[in-house]
């Protein structure tokens, strides 16, 4: 099998491999490979055509089709970058993000083009505007834009010379003040992934995945990364509810299916058709810890299926995996670095951690992404060189070699695995103690007692922070907050018992990644968004003091 090098060339290769194999579904439409390659083709004769240069960004706001897919591969074909924008987004945010990345093409829909109408008048970088079929739309293409199906005809030009540590995709990820950050990774970055992600799980030509993430989740993307790479199968779905994952997993055959926890919590309450398990190879974890009870029901329902625990940062793709032979021994943990990267665990002063001493995970590697698009403060506080004499950087070595500095938390045991603190900047510090808000929540699942939940810290006059807990029922089940707040008591230390429990509908609210929104549950707390009457008073004094 010829190497690869950029990231098109998962396609091209597995298309002269097996040009009739299955690349991707979208409910009743397919592509194989060798019809994607074309696609593909005639998609770069357009771009290149519209006079775009090396480098240059093509949004593409879209939900998951094939069009979807063609664009971001035949951006990176072109020697271009693709910007995969969340189809959840509203018009405010995707402006920022075709402001911030310089956007010269978007790709879009009728409908989605017309929510963005008074945005894009603020988009000056924005030249061309290509709209993909649309089964409402009556009137011709706008004389602005280009329509899809004439891109396609464009005559044949050769796409811009790239290596594989040229940019190819900027994906946006929330940021700590509102407006989210681009993440640029390069072919290089995302190739190692795909080699690497395909290399643990398995995978192979035979494989079907369900890409039920949202493309532009570092995720979700992997599911199509490491499908091209193989040659498998992927299934798109844009689904409403958690049945719809179910459907598609039975219907579409699927054998490889990764989530987030919200959606394996709402998926371990439903009804599993038996057959989904005969078929479904393996389930994996990321965006959070999976709740021990929700691990636990779905390997009740799928006793065959291999579960992966994992753990990924945008900045480097991806980073961490549990063994699924580890799975019963240590649930709790993220696992070790996946195939071709190494995860250290250094203190502040950048000197490596002992066993079991909490620190801040340091991912190096090929997998390293090239910092924040237009964002040096941000770059310089995560992209940082490693100090010499920590893995192998021996002080002969005058070049630095930069790495991700996570700004998570994580302990490593005396066996190397990982397992997750929490995160720094989300970390409750409370009578003295340092709470990671995760350790509140898998307690509070293993009681049995709510659907879902959110624990964050609030600013408190004596204690520093108090823990308030956010909790909406199961279905069918009512949150009785005296008997939690008792069971709290039971299973916890009295300095991370919730100050506060407040209940509301379900579901919680989901960021456009589809995690639990924690950060907009506290500023909805802090807004008063949550009557008063339904929060529990702090439980005496605290006890001891912590770190």
């Amino acid at each position: 099998m010829k190497d690869t090098h950029l990231l098109d060339e998962l396609i091209w290769q597995s298309a002269a491999r097996s040009p009739e194999s299955v690349a991707v579904t979208c409910g009743q439409q397919s592509m194989s490979y060798g019809q994607l390659a074309q696609s593909l083709e005639s998609t770069v004769n357009g771009l290149v055509g519209l006079g775009l240069q090396r480098g240059e960004r093509i949004a593409i706001y879209l939900e998951k089709r094939l069009e979807t897919v063609t664009a971001m591969f035949a951006a990176a074909a072109a020697g271009c970058v693709f910007v995969p924008v969340n189809p959840l987004l509203k018009a405010e945010q995707v402006g920022h993000i075709l402001r911030d990345c310089n956007a010269r093409v978007l790709v879009t829909s009728s409908e989605r083009l017309a929510l963005l109408t008074a945005t894009l008048a603020e988009c000056p970088d924005l030249r061309h505007t290509v709209l993909v079929p649309s089964a409402t739309r009556r009137a011709p293409v706008p004389g602005a834009c280009v329509d899809w199906e004439q891109l396609l005809q464009a005559a044949r030009q050769r796409g811009h010379r790239v290596i594989d540590t040229d940019m190819v995709a900027i994906l946006y990820t929330s940021g700590s003040t509102g407006k989210p950050k681009g993440v640029v990774l390069s072919h290089r970055n995302m190739v190692a992934g795909a080699k690497s992600v395909a290399s643990y799980l398995e995978n192979s030509a035979d494989d079907t995945l369900l890409a039920a993430l949202p493309l532009s989740f570092d995720a979700g993307f992997s599911q199509l990364t490491t499908a091209f790479h193989v040659g498998a199968r992927v299934a798109l779905l844009n689904y409403l509810l958690p049945q719809d994952v179910l459907k598609a997993l039975a219907g579409e055959r699927v054998t490889g299916l990764t989530a987030v926890p919200p959606l394996y919590i709402q998926l371990a309450r439903l009804d599993w058709p038996a057959a989904i398990g005969e078929h479904l190879r393996y389930f994996a974890n990321t965006g959070g810890r999976m709740p021990r009870e929700t691990l636990l029901a779905l390997r009740a329902r799928l006793p065959h299926s291999k579960p992966y625990l994992m753990y990924g940062l945008t900045e480097a793709f991806r980073s961490t995996y549990l063994p699924p032979e580890e799975v019963d021994r240590r649930p709790d943990s993220i696992g070790k670095a996946i195939p071709n990267s190494e995860v250290l665990v250094l203190r502040e002063d950048g000197s490596p951690c002992v066993a079991n001493e909490p620190g801040e995970l340091v991912h190096r590697g090929a997998l390293v992404g090239m910092g924040y698009w237009n964002d040096r403060a941000k770059t310089d506080e995560r992209y940082k060189p490693l100090p010499a004499n920590v893995a192998g950087r021996a002080a002969g070595l005058v070049q630095p070699e930069i790495a991700v500095f996570s700004g998570d938390t994580v302990r490593m045991d005396e066996e190397g695995f990982l397992y997750f603190v929490g995160r720094r900047d989300e970390m409750i510090k409370t009578s003295g103690y340092r709470v990671s808000p995760t350790e509140v929540e898998e307690v509070v699942y293993a009681t049995g007692m709510v659907g879902e939940c959110v624990a964050f810290g609030v600013d408190h006059p004596t204690l520093g922070q108090a823990i308030m807990l956010i909790v909406s029922a199961a279905a069918g089940e009512v949150i009785d907050r005296a008997a939690l707040l008792a069971e709290c008591r039971t299973r916890m230390p009295a300095y991370m018992v919730p100050a506060g429990i407040r209940v509301r509908p379900a579901p919680l609210p989901r960021n456009p990644n589809g995690k639990i929104d924690r950060k907009g549950l506290l500023e909805a707390f802090r807004a008063g968004a949550f009557p008063d009457e339904s929060a529990l008073a702090v439980d005496g004094e605290r006890e001891g003091s912590g770190q």
